[in-house]
Order: structure tokens, then C-alpha cells, then sequence
């Protein structure tokens, strides 16, 4: 028989547990499912970071640290994908349009933005990939199965592989967590919205160091249109019908 190219993928048994949820509980299958943690990285967390250089307190991001961390430990356990989503710039800023680059120095008040060093010593660019800034912090638990995707725009399908890679695992289903809530975390939500993926937002595992009523829309409009809110007691307790499966889908990072 003569050689043939199959382009026949194998489709994952699905696995269905059921997360309770705002505005309603909601079905899931977790061998369609990955969890992204957005923008939990040195120079926004660390007290060396570039947020704190700004004089932005990292301190009401800080929460979502254990929160993280443990959203990820349920994930791995159950053989769900986890997804590291940091900014990470290019050296010479090439592909950020020069509105956003104002944005990043605070238009010009004296204050390093994307790229430029850091003001404390050895601490590299701001945000460049792989300098220290672009780094997911020490704090957490980073398995060698974990897959991280760097981008340069609020939302991580801008211009970035994320979306062709959870394509590649077969993905439909998105737990999001991290920060901010407001700003990378939604903004990466919406356009996942927009691509047809169902979204789910850990809400305990998110946070933000604007007003609460910022969170309040978020909240409003993820329900009204984009998705479900949970957290992750909510997310333990689904996973515990679950028989883990540490054989999922992975493709090499």
C-alpha cells in the first residue's frame, strides 16, 4: 500500500463535570479545557519590579498569588493545560505602535516604559522577553509541562501563538486568572469570546489596583455577555468528580 498523509486527529473522551458558576452553573469538559494565567510576572508583583518603580503597590495584586497557584496545582492534577501568559516586548519595540508606547512611559514624566532599563540594577528591560521583568515570579510552581506565551498587547491573541496553540490542544473551554482583572485578564477574555471559546473567569484569582467599582463592570459585563464567574473552591469541588487524567494532550513549548 503506497505511504498516505492522514490528517485524522484523535479526539479526547470527554470528561464532564459540572462548576458551579454566575449567573449559573455551567457544564464543562476538561479534555477541552486550559487554564490561563495572565500577567503574573516579576515586573508587576515584585517589589523590584517596573510596577512598583511607577509607584503602583503591588499589594492588591498579591492575593491572587496563592489563588494562582493553587488554580494551577487543581489543573495539572486533572490534566488540564496550563497556560503562562506574560508581556514580553521586543528590545527594540518594533511591533508596539508608538500610542501604547507613550501609554507605557506615562507620557514622558520621567518614568522608564516597554524596553527601556530598569532603575534598579540587574534587573534588565522593562517587560523585555526573556529579561527578568518578563518572568513569571519566583512564587510559583512552573512544571516543565506548563506551556508559556508571551505578548505585547493587552489581550494575548494579539499577534501572539496562543491561539494557534490551544487550537493544536484541541481546546475550546478557558479558565482565566491573574492580572489585572480590568485590563489583560478581561481584554485576553474578550477576544477569546470573540474566537468562540467558552470563558470561564476564577474570580478570587484575579485582581486589580483600581477602584472596585472598575470590578464591578468587569463583573457586570463578563455575565451579561461573555461568560461565567466562579472561584476556585468552586472549581476544587467540580474537579473532585473528576478521575484525574495526567495523560492529556501536550504538544512540545
Amino acid at each position: 500500500m503506497a505511504n498516505h498523509i492522514s490528517f485524522v486527529r484523535a479526539i479526547p473522551p470527554p470528561r464532564v463535570v459540572t462548576l458551579a458558576g454566575t449567573p449559573s452553573p455551567v457544564q464543562i469538559d476538561l479534555s477541552r479545557t486550559a487554564l490561563i494565567i495572565v500577567d503574573m510576572q516579576n515586573d508587576f508583583l515584585h517589589p523590584e519590579g517596573w510596577f512598583p518603580a511607577r509607584g503602583i503597590s503591588p499589594a492588591p495584586l498579591l492575593p491572587a498569588i496563592p489563588k494562582c497557584e493553587q488554580a494551577a496545582k487543581l489543573a495539572r492534577a486533572h490534566g488540564v493545560p496550563v497556560i503562562w501568559l506574560n508581556w514580553g516586548v521586543r528590545p527594540d519595540c518594533g511591533n508596539i505602535p508608538p500610542g501604547i508606547l507613550e501609554r507605557g512611559n506615562a507620557y514622558g514624566n520621567n518614568r522608564p516604559g516597554y524596553a527601556e532599563p530598569s532603575k534598579i540594577e540587574g534587573r534588565g528591560r522593562i517587560l523585555v522577553r526573556g529579561d527578568w521583568g518578563s518572568q513569571t515570579l519566583d512564587d510559583f510552581t512552573v512544571d516543565e509541562a506548563d506551556y508559556t506565551v508571551h505578548k505585547h498587547r493587552l489581550s494575548g491573541f494579539w499577534d501572539s501563538e496562543l491561539d494557534a496553540l490551544l487550537r493544536r490542544l484541541q481546546v475550546s473551554t478557558l479558565l482565566f486568572a491573574g492580572v489585572n482583572i480590568d485590563r489583560c485578564v478581561f481584554s485576553t477574555l474578550q477576544d477569546a469570546s470573540f474566537l468562540g471559546y467558552d470563558c470561564i473567569l476564577l474570580e478570587d484569582a484575579c485582581a486589580t489596583p483600581s477602584p472596585d467599582f472598575v470590578i464591578k463592570g468587569v463583573m457586570y459585563l463578563l455575565h451579561l455577555l461573555y461568560g461565567v464567574s466562579a472561584t476556585c473552591t468552586d472549581l476544587e469541588n467540580a474537579l473532585a468528580a473528576d478521575t484525574p487524567d495526567t495523560t492529556a494532550a501536550s504538544i512540545s513549548s
